[in-house]
């Protein structure tokens, strides 16, 4: 189900902000586990790719913020969601076969 295009005014700043300290909480395990194998700036396309996926506004949010800390371009955020969209079109399209009957 798609969330209205009003939505983002719906999140109580209260669960975001909760939201926010769970994410910099494991931002902060993240880069003290030692996993910057990837750097953080892909790290947080992927993100933002799944959470437009998932349809999370929270995370959009949060994510795209990272992401432009990390230096990602609006470039490059749109490029993200482009791919998000693709993904979720296979989705469709591959489920579209269980319409068909023999």
């Amino acid at each position: 189900m798609a969330l209205p295009r009003n939505a983002r005014q719906t999140i109580h700043p209260a669960s975001l902000n909760r939201v926010r300290s769970v994410g910099d909480q494991l931002a902060e395990r993240d880069a003290s586990c030692c996993l910057d194998s990837m750097f953080k700036k892909y790290k947080e396309l992927m993100a933002i790719a799944v959470a437009l996926t998932t349809q999370c506004l929270s995370c959009i949010e949060i994510h795209a913020d990272a992401a432009r800390k990390a230096g990602v371009s609006e470039e490059e955020l749109a490029e993200a969601g482009f791919v998000a969209a693709a993904l979720r079109a296979g989705a469709t399209v591959t489920h579209a076969t269980h319409l068909i009957k023999d």
